[in-house]
């Protein structure tokens, strides 16, 4: 357990400055691990329930018939997406794409002690490489990954509507996701975190691109509040 607060990493970038905290939760008594771009905290190690779910439902959506599946997560964060991606005996190869080079660098440095095995794990390759950018160009995501993937699982903004980047709001319309169909597979799925509950505008959004969508509420206990939070995530099959 560590002292009351420590800032483990803090670094400027082109989307403002980027810090890795580590606290003593009081209540709790257990080490928290919070990530925070400028004002905005954007990820918490006491609520990574729906970030793990992410994962499960995605890969549950896109395996099960005993094929090799071949993943790409965008946006790395505490890693919780990433490593659950892991834990499927079926992934074949895991590309995790991520803007902000310090993130990375977290993990390679492993200052976050739950999600160690990630890149201890030799079917991870991470890539320092702007999401948006490359699902809607023509060259791929990086060297060395697939040039198509079984699935894509995407948590980098608040919201379809509540974007961290002016740059990422065009992917989440008909051109954006038409543009990342090229590179999954044939029945491959995109699975989408959000910070709030399906929407029913993006849920027809998708319809309009993909043959099956999902929008699923994932509830979880608050400890801090002693009741229940919430997240969503969407699930759309090409």
């Amino acid at each position: 357990m560590s002292r009351r607060f420590e800032e483990l990493d803090w670094q400027p970038t082109d989307m403002g400055e980027i810090s890795l905290r580590r606290q003593l939760e009081p209540m709790l008594k257990v080490d928290v691990y919070e990530v925070k771009l400028g004002e905005e905290f954007l990820m918490s190690s006491l609520f990574p329930v729906a970030e793990i779910e992410l994962a499960r439902l995605g890969l549950a959506a896109c395996s099960g018939d005993g094929r090799a599946v071949d993943v790409l997560v965008g946006g790395l964060g505490l890693g919780y997406t990433a490593l659950t991606a892991l834990e499927d005996p079926a992934v074949r190869s895991l590309s995790v794409v991520e803007a902000l080079e310090p993130v990375i660098s977290w993990h390679e440095r492993r200052l976050l002690p739950d999600v160690a095995g990630l890149t201890a794990d030799p079917r991870t390759r991470l890539v320092h490489g702007d999401f948006f950018a490359l699902a809607s160009g023509t060259t791929g995501f990086g060297d060395g990954t697939p040039e198509r993937f079984h699935a894509v699982l995407l948590d980098i903004d608040h919201t379809p509507g509540h974007v961290l980047h002016p740059s990422h709001a065009a992917f989440y319309s008909p051109d954006g996701l038409r543009a990342l169909r090229r590179y999954l597979h044939p029945g491959g799925v995109f699975a989408l975190w959000s910070d709030e509950p399906p929407d029913e505008g993006f849920l027809d959004l998708l319809r309009g691109e993909f043959t099956t969508v999902h929008g699923h509420l994932v509830p979880f206990p608050n400890p801090l509040t002693g009741g229940t939070s919430s997240n969503g995530v969407y699930v759309a099959i090409a």
